[in-house]
């Protein structure tokens, strides 16, 4: 078996993976995903009474800020990934949020098609968008190589945030104007 023979059966492991707008109904396996991955760092504790109870009405919450998240689903319901975007009209801006990704089926593209979704949204509800932004944590660099790979740029900022994992963030940001004129072009 070659590496080239890997990665087809790879992709083809995820290409039946459904993309879907999130529904409030996806808690639950919202939490279970995004516990999973965070098990996986050290110091990373999830909380999801605490510190996530927008997982309870998730849909409602991303609707709430003009926003919409997705996620991608298994033939057996599993979510096995989610992204989502908030939007504010006041500054033109849109943020990422809740990107997670489950180790099995990183590098096969899901997480492009789920960003892809989003933006493609972006563009069509909120047309005078000008950036797209997110904040992730220091300890999630495969997450921050896929950002730069899609043209997000680390943008210098950075937070501590006073949560249960005592989380140490950086920024990103994307020119959504200039992102939408290639795509165009």
């Amino acid at each position: 078996m070659t590496g080239s023979d890997i990665v087809s059966k790879q992709a083809a492991a995820t290409a039946h993976l459904a993309i879907r707008p999130a529904r409030n109904a996806d808690g639950d396996g919202l939490s279970d995903l995004i516990a999973a991955i965070f098990a996986q760092y050290p110091g990373c504790v999830f909380d999801r009474a605490t510190e996530f109870p927008e997982l309870d009405a998730i849909a409602d919450d991303f609707r709430a800020s003009h926003g919409r998240m997705w996620v991608a689903e298994d033939a057996d319901g599993r979510v096995l990934g989610c992204l989502g975007v908030k939007y504010d009209p006041a500054t033109h801006e849109a943020e990422l949020h809740k990107v997670y990704l489950d180790v099995a089926c990183r590098g096969q593209g899901v997480a492009q098609r789920l960003l892809a979704k989003a933006l493609t949204w972006l563009g069509d509800k909120h047309s005078e968008c000008e950036t797209v932004m997110l904040w992730t944590d220091t300890r999630f660099e495969a997450g921050h190589r896929f950002y730069e790979k899609c043209g997000f740029a680390r943008t210098g900022q950075n937070r501590i945030l006073d949560d249960l994992s005592q989380s140490a963030e950086i920024q990103f940001r994307l020119d959504f104007g200039t992102y939408r004129t290639l795509l165009a072009g």
